[in-house]
């Protein structure tokens, strides 16, 4: 075909190749997914969600996120909707297509200065502080910034101590004798029926050092979850048997939400009016405060309205003792934190 001048050309001549990406106008219509049925995550593993049907711990279905969620975070305990296959068939996917409101979160900090937060468990009632009395001794600054996180994220904190064979409980009880704090005692060779009628038809989160025994506490309490349970080392640091969360369901309802072990417990997202709002009392007195006021009294906050509203008689001083080493140890104060 001989090749014409482009004088001879027309709109008809013209190629235009086509803009597949942008050709057809994309709606910001979103399905309601009006048939999505209502599900509790209890594990998550490498991009893929294992939900709990209507909170039924024996309709499990593997699910992943759906597109429309974007990076939206999913954790254990989080209330979601699933679409598609929850038949719970091997090699079938359900997706994850909404997030409910969450009613609690417990989030840490790699360190103090880490911005990033990693939100460890939603929708938990109580937070279960697991503390050895002996091997490994117990750290009241671990104890302290879990104490600073559940009030801080909307969880009753209950403080659990194992291990009462090898030690007294008495120097550790004396040390938060200024909150209204449950404890519960237990022992490796006994059954700890309090701590399970304390978790009976809630959903409870268990934090706590390596090698204080959680696991082990896990295995009493859900015998069919066999947790690992590792072997304190020498130096009274034990091995992390844990390694991700995992919600386990109790016997006669509730589940137990086993944490990995962790070493440190980082406070960076949470400010000092976080923790004074968990104090009735001493939060409203807190409102008389100059602004930017940490709390802490003299010589860091020496116009401190706590210490005239407790001197007034208003307020315990043990109590605000109590907040003010919370306050420390979300500072970074506590050498045993």
């Amino acid at each position: 075909m001989s090749r014409r001048s482009w004088r001879e050309l027309d709109e008809s001549d013209v190629r235009v190749r086509p803009n597949r990406r942008g050709s057809r106008p994309r709606s910001k219509r979103r399905p309601d997914h009006a048939d999505a049925v209502p599900a509790l995550v209890t594990a998550v593993d490498r991009g893929r969600w294992t939900c709990a049907l209507d909170a039924d711990p024996d309709r499990l279905v593997t699910a992943m996120r759906a597109r429309e969620l974007g990076r939206t975070p999913v954790v254990v305990g989080d209330r979601v909707s699933l679409v598609g296959d929850t038949s719970g068939a091997a090699d079938t996917l359900a997706r994850i297509v909404r997030v409910s409101d969450r009613d609690s979160v417990l989030r840490r900090t790699a360190d103090d200065t880490d911005p990033y937060e990693r939100v460890v468990v939603a929708n938990a009632h109580q937070l279960v502080i697991v503390t050895a009395l002996a091997d490994p001794p117990p750290r009241l600054g671990f104890i302290d910034r879990c104490l600073v996180a559940a009030y801080a994220g909307g969880l009753e904190p209950v403080l659990c101590l194992t291990k009462s064979d090898l030690a007294s409980p008495d120097s550790t009880l004396t040390s938060y004798a200024g909150l209204d704090l449950p404890v519960v005692v237990t022992r490796h060779d006994a059954e700890p029926a309090e701590l399970r009628a304390r978790l009976a038809g809630r959903v409870s989160a268990l934090v706590g050092h390596s090698g204080v025994g959680k696991s082990t506490l896990v295995n009493h309490l859900v015998p069919s979850a066999r947790r690992a349970t590792g072997e304190v080392s020498s130096v009274g640091k034990g091995r992390h048997t844990s390694t991700s969360a995992v919600a386990l369901p109790l016997e006669g309802g509730g589940w137990v939400v086993d944490t990995p072990g962790i070493r440190s417990f980082g406070l960076a997202h949470i400010s000092a009016d976080d923790v004074v709002s968990a104090f009735p009392g001493l939060a409203e007195a807190a409102e008389e405060c100059p602004p930017h006021c940490g709390h802490l009294g003299a010589p860091e906050d020496p116009d401190c309205h706590l210490d005239r509203h407790v001197d007034e008689g208003d307020g315990s001083r043990s109590r605000l003792e109590s907040l003010r080493r919370l306050l420390l140890s979300r500072a970074g104060q506590d050498p045993e934190g």
